[in-house]
């Protein structure tokens, strides 16, 4: 286990619910306010993230949830995506966008669009990351919404873990 006192702060709380603010400003410009939209937040990491953007939004919004894993108990994806929980509803004619707390190798969302596209029938769907980590990407994804870019370095906080530890963060650390 590492150690906390260890961490080094990255972003802050004040910035980092500054830039979720501004983002929800450029997905309220470009959906507007009047059609429904749904989120659907790939749990665990990205749900501080879609529960404070969410907030902020100003069409209707239906809130959905998947669970899609390709670190287990690692700070390097395992190359395989295990989807613990993929009950998507009905999407068909609708708007939707994945919430994501990063992208990096592109693994997960790769395997999770690929699966909206093929069996949902859905009228459109998006991609909003806390971080874009272009460094890492091998899959050729890219968000429509993201609120930092960061290099390669392993984070946590504000949902993003550690083997299940320091999601509770309200802020954005890194173990050097």
């Amino acid at each position: 286990m590492k150690d906390i006192k260890d961490l080094k702060v990255l972003i802050d709380s004040k910035k980092l619910n500054e830039r979720i603010v501004a983002l929800a400003d450029e997905i309220n410009s470009h959906y507007g306010e009047n059609e429904p939209l749904t989120l659907i937040c790939i749990l665990r990491g990205a749900v501080m993230f879609f529960t404070e953007l969410s907030k902020h939004l100003k069409m209707p919004v239906k809130m959905e949830f998947v669970t899609l894993s390709s670190y287990g108990n690692s700070e390097k994806s395992t190359g395989k995506v295990k989807a613990v929980n993929l009950a998507i509803p009905d999407l068909e004619n609708q708007k939707a966008l994945i919430v994501e707390d990063i992208i990096d190798t592109g693994l997960t969302l790769d395997f999770l669009l690929k699966f909206i596209k093929t069996n949902c029938k859905v009228k459109d769907v998006k991609l909003a990351v806390l971080f874009d980590k272009k460094c890492a990407r091998k899959f050729d994804i890219e968000p429509d919404f993201s609120a930092f870019e960061i290099d390669d370095k392993f984070i946590v906080g504000f949902g993003l873990d550690y083997n299940g530890f320091y999601r509770n963060l309200d802020y954005i650390g890194y173990f050097e």
